[in-house]
């Protein structure tokens, strides 16, 4: 006979809106990784051709359904092998769809065969440490130069913001005044929940990007409905495939593995221990639906980096909620603004983006804290130092080498 005087165990909520919180601090974290989203977006915009409502509809739902499967903040960020080379090498829309495509295909069957699972558990920790260091020191440095105005966006602009029509201020690039009076708010406002860093950033540089402008950029920007073409550049040659698959899905793939998803859910485990979904399989699988997603309606392909995580927390994101509340902002642009939702985003000033950067990096790269030896150093430092010189992929395969290698006593650093 049961014991009817032992309460049976709670339930876990079946409804994924528990636990979720819509406040402040929720749309600060939410907005904490714009200054990583935003500039490889625009430039893929503006240089690749893709579709902007695409873009936008994609990223915003890839926001709301990670977070309501996931239940704790998930980050959305562009595949930066393939943004970068995309826009250095100005590849049309039909190349780019291509990389997505597959990235997706790859994806789905690392995640769909477990051979994720098998991966994760020969990654060592100082790889995992390594990739989140050097990912946090590109970050900042990209930061740094918005901010100094020396990035390849701003250059070819020919001045320090060039959406907005301003180059200098009292002899000095108008981003660098921007840059320290919004890094001085942000560490004035960082734990703030009256006001929220986030917030104060993203707010007041919208404000003073509506102010340098006199509004120009929103000339001609109008509601309606809108909603994106399916396959708006065709489906892809050959040709295509065969460039992206050489010169950016293959060089993407280790980047993807390494950062998105084996550091991810490493840092996902610290800040969320209740994220138990937050595995590198899911991860996989998610990306992949992602990005077939992208390619059907023209948006750039995506994956969950761990630098757009340490972003998200960073400013105050707790709950799955922050995920929402950004999805819904990029989707009701999508909807509602169409392809002149280039002209908006392009209103908040490019060092204030810089700031957002900044302070992601260095919060990614905090997560060495925890290495202890010589040897586990080395590896991270040698990982940081390749990244510099070359890449993030090419960091990840030799620092997986190098630490199983440094595992034999015949070795000593």
């Amino acid at each position: 006979m049961a014991d009817l005087s032992t309460p049976p165990p709670p339930k876990k909520p079946l409804f994924p809106l528990n636990g979720c919180r819509f406040d402040r601090m929720e749309l600060a974290g939410s907005l904490g990784d714009l200054g990583t989203l935003l500039p490889i977006a625009i430039g893929m915009l503006l240089v690749n051709g893709i579709s902007a409502t695409g873009l936008f509809f994609a990223v915003g739902l890839f926001y709301i359904v990670g977070g309501l499967y996931y239940r704790v903040p998930i980050a959305v960020q562009p595949m930066k092998v393939v943004g970068a080379y995309a826009i250095a090498q100005s590849l049309d829309a039909a190349t780019v769809q291509a990389a997505g495509l597959l990235m997706a295909l790859f994806l789905l069957v690392i995640g769909a065969t477990r051979l994720m699972n098998a991966v994760s558990c020969i990654i060592t920790k100082p790889v995992i440490r390594g990739v989140q260091v050097s990912t946090g020191v590109v970050l900042a440095t990209k930061g740094v130069a918005f901010i100094l105005g020396t990035s390849a966006l701003q250059q070819s602009g020919g001045m320090a913001e060039p959406f907005l029509g301003v180059d200098t201020f009292l002899w000095l690039p108008v981003g660098i005044w921007l840059g320290i009076a919004f890094l001085v708010v942000t560490l004035v406002l960082i734990d703030s929940k009256r006001l929220p860093a986030g917030i104060a950033v993203v707010g007041g540089g919208m404000i003073l990007g509506l102010l340098f402008s006199g509004g120009a950029p929103l000339t001609g920007v109008s509601l309606g409905l809108h909603l994106p073409e399916l396959l708006p550049f065709g489906f892809p040659g050959w040709e295509a495939f065969s460039l992206a698959l050489l010169a950016m899905a293959l060089p993407q793939t280790p980047m993807t593995i390494g950062n998105a998803v084996l550091a991810n859910a490493d840092l996902s485990r610290e800040y969320y221990p209740e994220g138990e979904r937050v595995t590198p399989r899911a991860l996989c699988i998610s990306m992949s639906a992602a990005n077939f997603l992208a390619f059907l309606v023209g948006g750039m392909p995506m994956c969950h980096g761990a630098g757009g995580l340490a972003a998200h927390y960073r400013f105050g994101a707790r709950t799955a909620g922050s995920n929402l509340i950004i999805g819904a902002i990029f989707l009701g642009l999508a909807v509602l603004v169409g392809p002149s939702v280039l002209q908006i985003v392009q209103l908040l000033p490019l060092s204030v983006l810089g700031v957002l950067l900044v302070f992601a990096g260095m919060q990614l790269c905090l997560q060495v804290m925890d290495i202890q030896g010589r040897r586990g150093m080395f590896t991270v430092f040698a990982m940081l130092a390749i990244t510099l010189a070359s890449n993030l992929a090419v960091a990840f395969i030799v620092g997986f080498a190098l630490s199983h290698l440094l595992k034999s006593e015949k070795f000593s650093i």
